[in-house]
């Protein structure tokens, strides 16, 4: 009964270090899904996240299939705020496009990055912050798990950046090339029970011929602090190209700076139809420090301690002179 006590607290406090702080003593990563968190990685924190994917698509009107892989990754940093990150990220994908309109096939090797992407998010309201109200009941399961109104409220935060094309990208629409900028409102909302919905609305490639909006909406679970499932929608729009791609999965905490994802992705039509297989890591390294609390006179605690040193030592002074 008692283990069972602990482990109950345990849960509590680590679901409250999740949904009220920047910086967590676990790692928060974006993966296994493509939507972006409201939150940031919290100073000093450099954070990799990587994954490789399968590429099958079909296209029943053009009569084409594609074959191949690809790889996609991020570096997150928090630097100087815990509400912002700069970040870096990219998806690179290698296939064969086989013709099949005419009576021989034709094959058309292909290479590049799908998007290649440099910016920084920066969280503009956060509704957990100081809720004391808040924190966790330490003794009660129930009412750790009971729905809070107050959690329909979600952290926003605005990321801004520039792409990067390359000249006749098989991905991208005809006379995309340069730099192009691109915008994100990241929403979250943290309900109890582990859950947790997020949503991503993108303006990407804005000002070319081609720009695009999407949606992103991603909602999670975990059932312990280890696991976590997750079901995504993802909806594209622009003259080159429309979708909507569904992602499920899950995802697994190894340690408190590693975990390994893996998902399918997979759409509803046919034009052309998609079914990729992903698997993911994401790593951290954690160089952050809590702050120094000044209360206005200098003293950030470290003068206390040594002053209840300095008791100690002349108290055994004193024991040494009455022997």
């Amino acid at each position: 009964m008692r283990r069972l006590k602990s482990l109950l607290i345990f849960t509590a406090l680590l679901t409250y270090s999740f949904s009220f702080a920047q910086y967590t003593d676990v790692i928060n990563s974006n993966r296994p899904g493509v939507s972006e968190s409201a939150f940031s990685v919290g100073t000093n924190v450099v954070q990799f996240e990587a994954g490789a994917f399968t590429v099958n698509e079909e296209h029943s009107r053009l009569n084409y299939d594609v074959s191949g892989f690809g790889l996609d990754f991020a570096i997150r940093y928090g630097l100087l705020f815990e509400e912002l990150e700069v970040q870096l990220d990219g998806v690179y994908q290698n296939d064969t496009q086989t013709i099949n309109s005419s009576a021989v096939s034709v094959e058309n090797p292909r290479a590049n990055f799908r998007n290649l992407t440099l910016g920084a998010k920066y969280l503009l309201y956060d509704p957990y912050k100081n809720a004391e109200e808040a924190k966790p009941n330490l003794y009660s399961y129930h009412a750790n798990r009971k729905f809070q109104w107050k959690s329909l409220i979600p952290a926003v935060s605005l990321f801004v950046g520039a792409n990067f094309d390359t000249e006749n990208n098989p991905y991208t629409g005809p006379g995309i090339e340069g730099f192009s900028p691109k915008v994100m409102l990241a929403t979250q909302n943290n309900f109890n029970g582990g859950w947790v919905f997020v949503m991503n609305l993108i303006k990407d490639r804005i000002g070319t011929d081609f720009s695009d909006f999407q949606y992103i909406l991603t909602l999670t679970h975990s059932f312990t602090p280890q696991w976590v499932v997750f079901g995504e929608t993802q909806g594209i729009k622009s003259d080159f190209y429309a979708d909507n791609i569904f992602r499920v999965g899950g995802a697994y905490l190894w340690s408190s700076n590693f975990q390994l994802d893996a998902n399918i992705a997979f759409n509803t039509k046919d034009t052309p139809s998609i079914f990729n297989i992903a698997f993911g890591a994401s790593y951290r390294l954690d160089f952050h420090q809590d702050k120094q609390i000044d209360n206005g006179n200098g003293n950030t605690g470290k003068f206390k301690k040594k002053r209840k040193n300095k008791k100690k030592k002349k108290k055994k002074e004193d024991t040494d002179d009455d022997l």
